[in-house]
């Protein structure tokens, strides 16, 4: 009832293993290669292998652009998606570094706080050392007043002592 079709080649099995004979010999899977056995002398129609290969390629080329198309927004996706990220980063570098000037600013007013409160002490200590000078000049000037004027009475009783101490009489 089958049609007798072309002898399979070597070592290739027609029938399931346990339908074959005893004496029939059963090549595994892995005990030949592919290529081994097969026709080298094999006539092939160059119009069914065109016909093949257009069947082929019209089975497989749709999905095919279909998938290269897919990987082509997936590539401009990711384009779009670094040059977001790339902003972003750069983004972050700019408040980090408002920070960092912020922190700058922050530290600035208070060393010029600091110097204010310096400049003002330096002013209250030139005020103070100018009030000592002046009230040192002051004490200076009154010992020597009151210098001369010991002085002066000194001089005073020295002269009265000698109006007063007996002085010979002259003779005339």
């Amino acid at each position: 009832m089958s049609v007798p079709g072309p002898s399979p080649p070597d070592g290739v099995l027609t029938a399931p293993p346990d339908c074959l004979g005893a004496a029939e010999p059963t090549l595994g899977l892995s005990d030949t290669s592919p290529d081994e056995g097969l026709v080298e002398d094999l006539m092939v129609d160059d119009k069914a292998v065109e016909q093949l290969a257009e069947g082929l390629l019209s089975h497989y080329l749709p999905d095919l652009q279909r998938s290269k198309q897919a990987l082509q927004e997936l590539t401009q996706n990711q384009v779009v998606l670094l040059d977001t990220l790339e902003q972003e980063i750069s983004k972050f570098k700019e408040c980090h570094s408002m920070l960092d000037i912020n922190a700058l600013f922050t530290e600035a007013k208070h060393y010029h706080a600091k110097l204010v409160n310096i400049r003002k002490e330096m002013l209250m200590l030139h005020e103070k050392t100018s009030k000592l000078k002046k009230r040192a000049l002051k004490l200076q000037q009154k010992r020597q007043k009151e210098e001369l004027e010991r002085e002066q009475q000194r001089e005073k009783e020295f002269e009265r002592e000698k109006q007063l101490t007996a002085k010979p009489a002259k003779r005339t």
